[in-house]
């Protein structure tokens, strides 16, 4: 195995931390290696330090191209699902550090606190190496780790919810939703719950964040109603006599509910839970985002 790849999957995990975007995480990386290929390797004390450094400061420049971009971009903007394995090796504190949610706070800090929070919360890395990345100082460096902290903790207070707890509570909801249960949903949901959903203007989805238990479930349950499924199956490019089937996976290091048809997945829904009550349900339509994903074993049809 050759030195970069053996540090791939670190470098694709900094990249897409501090990215939010499978693909564009992937083109750091590749960038990263055309970079590599270019260097004499013997002259490098410490690959694996060195990787991270050109990977980190390729994804921060990338970064600040994208927010530009996303300022025009229709719609909510949510950050690409990934798949993550129950039995994942790496330890709980990565493990956390793709979650929905917090990736969701991270696209409120700016690209040079985003990268600091990452490179230190999720990978540890010493105060005076991720200066060095960013081309700080080490006072700086610690000061922007302080400033994105404190956002972090004021926009997503910590709720620890256990996987079963969250499976169960998402196989609930898909049970509810599925037989047109409005009220067994509201039951289920915090008095404050938001709904967001990103179609990107490539399939249709709500173009502003949707608040309140009655409105979500409303929403929720019109989804499925056969004109507006049918606009929906077109706006994804399916016919409307095309099978659909639910399965369960593993995203985000959460449970979350696959929608595919015609061997692809056309729509993620994940629920954040916070005491005992959902109070989030993100919702990926754009095609491009979830291009990258296997369909789930079918649990419903």
């Amino acid at each position: 195995m050759s030195t970069f790849e053996e540090h791939r999957s670190l470098l694709v995990a900094v990249a897409y931390r501090i990215l939010g975007s499978v693909a564009d995480a992937e083109d750091v990386v590749q960038e990263a290696w055309l970079r590599w290929s270019g260097v004499d390797e013997a002259g490098v004390g410490d690959a694996k330090a060195y990787l991270v450094r050109v990977t980190s400061r390729l994804a921060i420049d990338r970064l600040r191209w994208a927010k530009s971009r996303r300022e025009s971009y229709i719609g909510p903007w949510l950050p690409e699902p990934i798949s993550t394995a129950p039995d994942a090796a790496e330890h709980a504190e990565l493990a956390e550090s793709v979650e929905l949610a917090l990736l969701v706070v991270l696209e409120t800090l700016s690209p040079l606190e985003r990268a600091v929070f990452v490179l230190r919360e999720a990978f540890d890395l010493p105060f005076a190496e991720i200066a060095e990345i960013i081309a700080r100082s080490e006072p700086a460096t610690r000061q922007l780790a302080r400033r994105a902290r404190e956002h972090v903790r004021e926009k997503r207070p910590r709720f620890d919810v256990d996987r079963e707890q969250r499976r169960r509570m998402t196989e609930r909801f898909v049970n509810a939703a599925a037989e047109g249960d409005l009220d067994t949903l509201i039951a289920m949901f915090a008095d404050e719950i938001t709904m967001v959903t990103d179609g990107g203007g490539k399939a249709r989805a709500a173009l502003r964040t949707i608040t309140g238990a009655q409105n979500v479930g409303r929403f929720l349950l019109s989804i499925g109603r056969p004109a507006n499924l049918a606009r929906f199956l077109t706006s994804v490019g399916l016919s409307q006599g095309e099978d659909i089937s639910l399965g369960m996976a593993v995203l985000n290091n959460a449970p979350a509910i696959m929608i595919s048809g015609a061997g692809r997945v056309v729509s993620v829904i994940s629920l954040e839970v916070r005491d005992g009550k959902i109070s989030t349900v993100y919702l990926m339509a754009n095609p491009d985002k979830i291009a990258h994903l296997e369909p789930a074993a079918s649990e419903a049809g």
